[in-house]
């Protein structure tokens, strides 16, 4: 029989089905799946993977499928120092990873572009209470999709010290182009870690957004903080910059995604120029140059964050 099902139709019954699933539950599932260390499943998984999204291997540092103790370290596979030289003037944004260009451009009144009629707050990304201020208001924003086949490390666009990190609970919807098009706010109704960093271009959101079958969020500087998933309040956790500062440099590895989603870039209004010749549905590569500082804007610090919740012990 022919399927004449138009393609709305099945991008609308694709949206659909996600609603009805048990989101967090299968994602625990993806979780315990990617560590099984049994040699016939995993080398099965990981073959399979390889061969369906036609992953690139001669970049892995370890370019040997059989040297991956499961499916999740194969994901989450480091590649070769000179994989992915960074651009060498100190005055670019650095892409922080492998992916595709979503969206980018600037925040108009308080919100960020999502897809065509889609728009959704900056203070709702940001997981804040209703009137609550932040430093990002006719700032920029970059939307950056990474597929399966992605490399899916999280690197740093520019130095920066730590000052806050924020967990969001929410759905798991799927964070491609249809569902991105079709669900209202995904990327503030998903679940999501927001971590604040002061940079020379002011205060930098860098946020990992969760999606069906990730099966987990981890930072170099707090390990996992996906799963458990189902958690229902924020939490957060500041950072003294009284205490020896967690500091990375423009380039280190942030975090990972045990799995493939979306990751979010904020600055504030003045600081950053995204390069024009970037567009939406454009592959874009970690290290490559985003845009650039503006160097008539003075520099600023600090997370400028006005709403701090009680801190969460780390």
């Amino acid at each position: 029989m022919t399927d004449r099902t138009p393609p709305l139709g099945r991008e609308r019954l694709f949206v659909g089905l996600q609603s009805l699933l048990p989101q967090h539950r299968l994602s625990q599932l993806m979780y315990r799946l990617a560590r099984i260390r049994w040699r016939p499943f995993k080398s099965l998984l990981i073959r399979t993977f390889v061969r369906l999204y036609r992953v690139d291997m001669s970049q892995a540092l370890e370019p040997d499928l059989s040297a991956y103790t499961h499916f999740n370290a194969f994901f989450t596979r480091a590649l070769r120092p000179d994989a992915r030289p960074l651009d060498p003037d100190p005055e670019t944004v650095l892409c922080p990873v492998d992916g595709t260009i979503s969206q980018i451009g600037s925040i108009t009144a308080g919100k960020l572009v999502q897809a065509k009629d889609h728009d959704y707050s900056v203070q709702d990304l940001l997981g804040l209470e209703d009137g609550a201020e932040h430093p990002f208001d006719a700032g920029t924003f970059a939307t950056i999709y990474l597929s399966p086949r992605d490399y899916h490390r999280i690197h740093m666009p520019l130095a920066g010290d730590l000052s806050a990190m924020v967990h969001v609970p929410g759905r798991l919807f799927s964070v491609n182009g249809t569902t991105a098009g079709l669900v209202p706010r995904l990327f503030a109704r998903n679940e999501r870690l927001v971590c604040h960093f002061a940079t020379e271009a002011g205060p930098m959101a860098l946020i990992l957004v969760g999606a069906i079958f990730v099966g987990g969020i981890q930072t170099t500087w707090a390990g996992e903080i996906t799963p458990p998933y189902g958690r229902r309040a924020i939490q957060r956790w500041d950072y003294d910059p009284n205490d020896p500062p967690i500091r990375l440099q423009r380039g280190d590895e942030a975090g990972r995604f045990n799995l493939g989603s979306t990751v979010i870039l904020l600055f504030p209004a003045g600081q950053v120029r995204w390069d024009p010749t970037l567009a939406p549905l454009q592959t874009v590569r970690l290290g490559q140059a985003l845009g650039s500082r503006d160097s008539t804007s003075p520099r600023l610090g600090g997370s400028h964050l006005v709403r701090r919740p009680t801190p969460v012990p780390r």
